[in-house]
């Protein structure tokens, strides 16, 4: 890897899931493709305070969407993964089949 990247587990996941969903990412659809993807279940909170870890470590950006009426006129946040988070996911995952390469099968 480049550099020491940290990320713990969760905010892997959760760079993971607005990479999947895309430029319409926000707190509640990344906690239900979460759920979707690996059967684990988190609470909104916990998935804000980890695109917030994530934004001040520069791997997604955010921007304010459009107010809607099925939000009682509130704006949601959008997360969109950014070169740099994309680069890290792809180190991360090169080091982790580099690793399992050499685990044994037997």
């Amino acid at each position: 890897m480049s550099g020491r990247i940290y990320l713990g587990e969760l905010e892997e996941l959760i760079l993971l899931m607005v990479a999947l969903i895309g430029a319409d990412a926000y707190g509640v659809s990344i906690t239900k493709e979460l759920e979707e993807q690996t059967g684990r279940v988190i609470t909104i909170s916990a998935a804000h305070a980890a695109l917030h870890r994530l934004e001040e470590k520069g791997f997604v950006k955010s921007k304010m969407g459009g107010a809607s009426m099925e939000r009682g006129g509130r704006r949601k946040r959008l997360f969109q993964i950014t070169a740099y988070g994309r680069q890290t996911l792809e180190e991360l995952r090169d080091v982790r089949s580099t690793i399992w390469a050499q685990i044994s099968t037997t």
